[in-house]
């Protein structure tokens, strides 16, 4: 939603929002003069925007309440409004779009794509998932006709593109509360790859349920492959190999195996494009990843501090596999905020499976989002099924007087609610320690 703010704001347009929390994103966003407001009120519409005008544009994202005032004001206004994905699809349909969907990976792997195709010289313009850190923005702009953009499966949104490039990253059990059971899911999947314009390419991780494409892999036999992935010096380097050509000694900006098998897929699409080996190996090096992904907080000799959106546990799994392949002698402190009830309910034992793979569990109440309490579901109900000596839940604020008492030596935050409200406070408290 921000990303479509600021390509507005370029554009000429009087942008206004609203969001539930203020946070650095928001902030950032005021700063660059678009007013946001965080109560969902009437009285808090600009007057440019409380009477209906065919020059005005309501863009909502189905996270919204559908009993939000400020939504329900509009469209019983009479006013234009569309989704963020049909936006989306209507800016992109006249270009060659690249798209990568998947229910965890796309937004990494959407970001090193643009990077790959910025930094190489080929340029793109790009609507992402996350800040990438390289551009310190969600939303890239560019002189040529390519467009990548990341495509989210919530509430199908992603059935609005018609990509030149498909990439599915993973495509697990997730949005129950929308799709009922995974068989749906990958129904819709399959119904996105069916989308592709004539002639176009799809790659796939291999094992999803797919056809008709190529498949990439890190730790498998692939029609795209990682090949000799090892650690050197605390970075992870890997070969590239497909059915053309072997592209020795990659290094990668970022940790973990789930990441190398994103670049796998990014070296791909870039080869498709006909970039040189070489430009795509240098901008892989000096990819410095996504806000919230797998994000280096603090490291120093005493303390080392990493926040990542991982929410699905499935992610959570790569993200502490990840921490701990690269520290294996020092104790994980994770701080898990669980993100929608239905998640909770849905995933309670692989939540709690993955996350006793820590060594100290310390974990915060649900962040509802749009959804209202289910009874009986609760925090509890995932950190009862863990076995764990060092578990428990805590306030926000406890947290903060837990990191100021114990200075953990690694520290993880992981969660897709509001949790981020904690980096810049635990950062200052381990920058002292």
């Amino acid at each position: 939603m921000s990303g479509l703010a600021r390509y507005f704001k370029k554009r000429g347009c009087v942008v206004c929002g609203y969001d539930k929390t203020c946070t650095s994103l928001t902030a950032a966003l005021r700063n660059e003069g678009i007013p946001v407001v965080f109560h969902d009120e009437i009285g808090n519409i600009p007057l440019s925007f409380q009477e209906t005008d065919a020059n005005t544009l309501i863009i909502y994202t189905p996270a919204i309440p559908k009993d939000s005032l400020l939504l329900n004001f509009f469209r019983s206004g009479g006013f234009a409004l569309k989704k963020r994905s049909e936006v989306l699809g209507i800016i992109s349909r006249s270009m060659f779009t690249i798209a990568v969907a998947g229910t965890h990976g796309k937004t990494t792997t959407s970001s090193m794509i643009a990077h790959v195709l910025k930094d190489s010289g080929y340029d793109c313009s790009a609507f992402l998932g996350g800040i990438a850190t390289n551009y310190e923005s969600n939303v890239l702009f560019g002189d040529n006709n390519t467009m990548v953009v990341e495509a989210d499966e919530f509430d199908r949104s992603f059935l609005t593109l018609h990509p030149d490039i498909a990439i599915v990253t993973s495509m697990d059990a997730d949005h129950l509360d929308i799709y009922g059971d995974k068989s749906h899911l990958i129904e819709s999947f399959k119904q996105f790859t069916s989308q592709l314009k004539p002639g176009g390419k799809l790659l796939y991780r291999k094992g999803l349920d797919l056809s008709n494409g190529h498949t990439y892999a890190a730790s498998a036999v692939a029609d795209i492959q990682a090949v000799n992935v090892r650690v050197e010096n605390g970075s992870f380097h890997f070969d590239f190999k497909n059915e053309q050509l072997i592209i020795e000694n990659i290094k990668m900006g970022l940790p973990g195996l789930h990441n190398i098998e994103n670049a796998v897929a990014a070296i791909e699409v870039a080869l498709q494009l006909g970039i040189h080996p070489d430009k795509i190996c240098t901008a892989l090096g000096n990819f410095k990843g996504v806000k919230r992904r797998f994000e280096y907080i603090v490291k120093s000799e005493g303390h080392v501090y990493i926040d990542d959106y991982a929410h699905h546990p499935e992610e959570l799994r790569a993200c502490i596999q990840a921490v701990k392949t690269l520290y294996p002698n020092k104790k994980l402190t994770t701080v898990f905020q669980p993100h929608l009830f239905t998640r909770t309910r849905d995933f309670a034992e692989g939540f709690a499976e993955v996350l006793g793979m820590t060594d100290e569990l310390i974990m915060l109440d649900i962040y509802p989002a749009r959804e209202l309490p289910i009874p009986g579901v609760n925090s509890e109900m995932i950190l009862d099924r863990i076995n764990l000596s060092k578990k428990r839940i805590l306030s926000k604020h406890d947290v903060i007087d837990f990191v100021r008492d114990e200075r953990p030596e690694l520290l993880l935050t992981v969660g897709a609610g509001d949790i981020d409200t904690l980096i810049e406070p635990l950062k200052q408290l381990l920058e002292n320690a």
